[in-house]
């Protein structure tokens, strides 16, 4: 009798529990949705981009040339006797400015010996001119018309006269050649310059064809940079030497300070491509490199130095100018519309080192978005700081 009573019992409590259960199971509150769209759109930051016409920025990097460049050479054999303090390197010379003199005595020797034979030549000249004189007088005495052409020519001493003058102009060319080569012993810089090298001095036998030294011209520099083929039609080169091409800044940025720099025109387009990268090569010419007559204190250019270049190129006009950065895979830009991203594919036209100049699928005003966000597809909701401060007010 205990035993059924407690089983009775027992099942009453198992009966109540799940009664209990089944309650709080059906009578749970249910969670609501509110502002659920608010929270899922995605903070970024936008950019508003402008149209008009800009001007491109190209920025390469290429090695700095001289135009001038000669190893100085003796044109004549002999002794050093004097050479000028500022032949030495780094020196600075003037076109027509003496380097270096040649023992002169050998050639004013030979110079006097030429002009004897020359007074000599003409000599002769003068006592064949009264031998023609008795000869044309021995011709009038006999029959002139029964002798031939040939033998008329032999009595009057025609190839007599010829060979004499042949002496006389023999005997110039040896004067002018003895002229010349007292001359070349006094070595003349042959334009403004400055002395890389220096390979004789005071003392030195020097031979004909002795390299004495190196010169670099030093009215201009050259610049050779590279670019893609694609960009030469924005850069404007000069027709001539008188006219100028685009405007070119050139910065060392391991040496110089940041807001020091050089200014270049572009000057020749050589017309073969690099056979290492396939870039066209250009000419970059810098007027007055060692900044000698600048008023202000202008960075020095080397040869062989490396520098980077900045060359301005032609306007580009009705275009949108956007950072290069903020272009996204083929081609494409991301732009808030209505508070949700659009996908846009766009037409660019340039692209320089800097900024994307686009003629179709970007408007002026419209808002890029900068944020690089994971999700991306066409019509996410986004949202700017402005809108989440009011979201939270």
């Amino acid at each position: 009798m205990n035993n059924k009573k407690t089983l009775f019992i027992s099942a009453g409590l198992l009966i109540f529990s799940a009664l209990v259960v089944l309650l709080i199971f059906f009578t749970e509150p249910t969670a609501k949705s509110e502002g659920a769209t608010k929270i899922t759109a995605m903070l970024v930051s936008v950019e508003k981009v402008h149209s008009g016409t800009f001007v491109p920025e190209f920025i390469t990097t290429g090695t700095v040339l001289p135009v001038d460049n000669i190893s100085l050479s003796a044109q004549v054999s002999g002794e050093v006797i004097e050479r000028m303090p500022e032949f030495v390197p780094g020196g600075l010379v003037e076109k027509g400015e003496v380097l270096l003199k040649i023992n002169p005595a050998d050639y004013h020797n030979e110079l006097a010996l030429r002009k004897s034979e020359l007074a000599q030549a003409q000599t002769n000249l003068q006592i064949e001119m009264g031998r023609q004189n008795i000869a044309e007088q021995d011709m009038a005495l006999i029959s002139g018309d029964t002798l031939s052409e040939k033998q008329q020519s032999l009595v009057l001493r025609k190839p007599q006269l010829e060979a004499i003058n042949a002496q006389i102009q023999s005997a110039k060319a040896a004067v002018d050649q003895a002229s010349l080569n007292l001359q070349r012993t006094v070595i003349r810089a042959p334009f403004d310059a400055q002395i890389l090298t220096q390979n004789v001095t005071l003392g030195s036998q020097v031979a004909l064809g002795d390299d004495l030294g190196r010169l670099v011209g030093t009215e201009a520099y050259w610049v050779q940079v590279t670019l893609p083929v694609r960009d030469l039609k924005w850069l404007k080169f000069p027709k001539g030497d008188q006219e100028m091409g685009d405007t070119v800044k050139i910065r060392n940025l391991s040496s110089w300070e940041p807001e020091e720099y050089r200014k270049g025109f572009l000057y020749r387009q050589i017309g073969a491509l690099d056979p290492q990268t396939r870039l066209a090569r250009i000419i970059i010419k810098v007027p007055d490199p060692l900044g000698t007559s600048a008023e202000n204190n202008q960075p020095k250019l080397l040869i062989d130095e490396f520098v980077e270049v900045n060359i301005q190129g032609k306007p580009i006009e009705n275009v949108v100018k956007l950072n290069r950065d903020y272009m996204r895979s083929n081609e494409t830009v991301w732009v808030m519309e209505n508070k949700k991203l659009s996908i846009r594919k766009v037409q660019i036209k340039l692209m320089d080192a800097h900024f994307a100049y686009i003629s179709q699928g970007l408007e002026h005003g419209e808002q890029v978005v900068t944020t690089n966000i994971s999700t991306v597809t066409d019509g996410v909701p986004l949202r700017v700081e402005k809108d989440t401060t009011t979201n939270t007010r």
